[in-house]
């Protein structure tokens, strides 16, 4: 038994240093061949009360192959940010509790901005939870109107689509708007890992989170397996759960009133897509 023992810690020790010789080796990088869907980030400049976004994209999808790139820049009023939104769209066919996450912005004039943090996929690269933890994709910050992010998962490939208002304070949009920009930013020029445990979509939020306030996200199982992660969020209150006559709403009752998939698909063409899937 001791001889074992031994063994193991001399098994968890090379690897401890194999992992980090290949930390030294292996870096993140800005320069790849990637996706033309990933080729341009996203820059954001804050000046006061404003914030401009350059590059927010914008695609055009005939399907999740077919598609054209677009992008536009937008100067967003920070005072008038008045809601935001937490997507999960549970993948099909990958396992329990998979899935992506998402953040989106609400403003007084009906406009939306989505942020999606994702691996930066270089041309022929898909995604890999092993490689994952192995320093083989870049951590990127997609800043993105509705109709490309969400809309891509809901009308192309047919996932469920979850979008969910989160209950909070303005001055905490504004923080977790800015903070998410700014970490945007930084990776636009700071390239860094994804890591499947440590850095995901889902971790990432968490981390802006409680920034702002501390500890309001728990440490859970349900922030690695994200498909879970709006059962943590009802339970922690940070999901609007009141009916107009003053009832609280179960968690299947929130989902089935903020699933989107059928008024995704109904108003498909409809500019004001991002209000009629709220409707």
């Amino acid at each position: 038994m001791k001889k074992f023992f031994v063994r193991f810690l001399c098994l968890i020790l090379f690897i401890v240093i194999a992992y980090g010789l290949f930390s030294l080796i292996v870096r993140p990088s800005l320069d790849r061949d990637w996706t033309k869907d990933q080729k341009i980030l996203a820059r954001a400049t804050i000046d006061g009360d404003l914030a401009k976004i350059t590059n927010i994209r914008n695609i055009n999808y005939r399907s999740t192959t077919d598609y054209d790139v677009h992008y536009y820049d937008q100067t967003f009023d920070l005072n008038k940010l008045n809601s935001v939104w937490y997507m999960v769209e549970p993948f099909t066919g990958h396992g329990a509790g998979a899935a992506h996450t998402l953040v989106s912005f609400g403003f007084e004039d009906g406009s939306y901005v989505a942020i999606s943090v994702e691996i930066r996929k270089e041309m022929g690269e898909s995604f890999g939870a092993v490689k994952g933890l192995l320093r083989q994709y870049e951590l990127v910050y997609v800043i993105a109107d509705e109709r490309d992010v969400i809309k891509l998962r809901s009308n192309y490939r047919k996932d469920q689509v979850f979008l969910y208002p989160i209950k909070t304070t303005k001055e905490n949009m504004r923080k977790l708007f800015l903070s998410m920009l700014e970490r945007a930013n930084e990776l636009a020029t700071k390239p860094e890992f994804y890591n499947t445990l440590t850095s995901t979509c889902t971790t990432n939020i968490v981390s802006h989170v409680n920034d702002i306030v501390p500890d309001r996200v728990p440490f859970s199982f349900k922030v690695l397996m994200p498909a879970y992660s709006d059962e943590l969020a009802y339970k922690i209150g940070l999901f609007e759960t009141k009916t107009p006559d003053g009832k609280t709403m179960t968690l299947e009752e929130l989902r089935a009133k903020y699933k989107i998939n059928e008024k995704a698909e109904k108003y498909a063409e409809d500019p004001e897509w991002s209000k009629r899937v709220r409707e």
